[in-house]
């Protein structure tokens, strides 16, 4: 399953599965560090996952949502 970009300014980046159940956003922080987040979406509340996690540069933040998008790409 791909990815389109759904956001993409000076701050945030955002990416959606082209299902619409998941999401990746990179966006960078008024301290000029770098905060990455997924967020899944099911049905049962239950199984939603929410991942966010800080980095320092906008390389590392871009580096973990492509590990993110590639481990969340496919069907689940």
């Amino acid at each position: 399953m791909g990815w389109r970009e759904v956001r993409a300014d000076g701050r945030i980046r955002e990416w959606e599965r082209d299902d619409g159940y998941v999401t990746v956003r990179v966006r960078r922080r008024p301290d000029e560090t770098w905060a990455v987040r997924l967020d899944q979406l099911y049905q049962d509340s239950e199984e939603r996952r929410y991942r966010r996690e800080r980095t320092d540069s906008e390389a590392a933040a871009r580096e973990l949502a492509e590990e993110w998008m590639a481990e969340f790409g496919g069907e689940e």
